[in-house]
């Protein structure tokens, strides 16, 4: 029976320097109070974010082997065109460690997992399909983003900025 089970891989291991940084964060309280979660891909510093595309690219590459039976489950191979995708993807990857300390957060993360099927779903649309065999086309929303007015809001909120902005 033990056969059966020799072909699970395991979940990829976060980059060294990426572990170091979150012992750091655990222990030292200034870092953990100043550092951006690792996470946050955003806010990392450019010598946090250098080795995560690789490892997040590990990351989905895992979750399509192991988890995705349905097309519709793949992670498109063009996962990191896809901004808020990305940002997802490094949130999972980030909480499956945590969730597997218990067999109850296990379970949790894997109803995380679907959800984030769902919302992946839905942020790709129809160009999912074309993505995920490797014909990305830009964002389909870019005409109406383009739409937007270029003006800035100094403070958020004042009813007169909001009544320039429309126009």
């Amino acid at each position: 029976m033990t056969e059966t089970l020799k072909h699970f891989e395991p979940f990829p291991e976060p980059p060294a320097l990426i572990l170091e940084y979150i012992a750091e964060r655990s222990t030292d309280e200034s870092v953990a109070a100043d550092g951006p979660a690792p996470w946050d891909l955003g806010a990392l510093s450019a010598e946090l974010i250098a080795p995560m595309p690789a490892w997040l690219d590990s990351v989905c590459r895992w979750l399509n082997r192991t988890y995705a039976w349905q097309p519709q489950d793949v992670i498109p191979p063009c996962w990191a065109r896809h901004e808020g995708l990305t940002y997802e993807i490094a949130a999972l990857a980030f909480a499956r460690a945590d969730a597997h300390a218990e067999a109850g957060s296990s379970v949790i993360w894997h109803e995380q997992y679907d959800r984030f099927l769902t919302r992946m779903n839905k942020a790709l649309g129809k160009a999912g399909d074309e993505c995920r065999v490797g014909k990305h086309d830009d964002r389909p929303a870019r005409f109406q983003l383009a739409a937007w007015p270029t003006a800035k809001i100094k403070e958020a909120g004042t009813a007169g900025q909001v009544k320039e902005l429309a126009g």
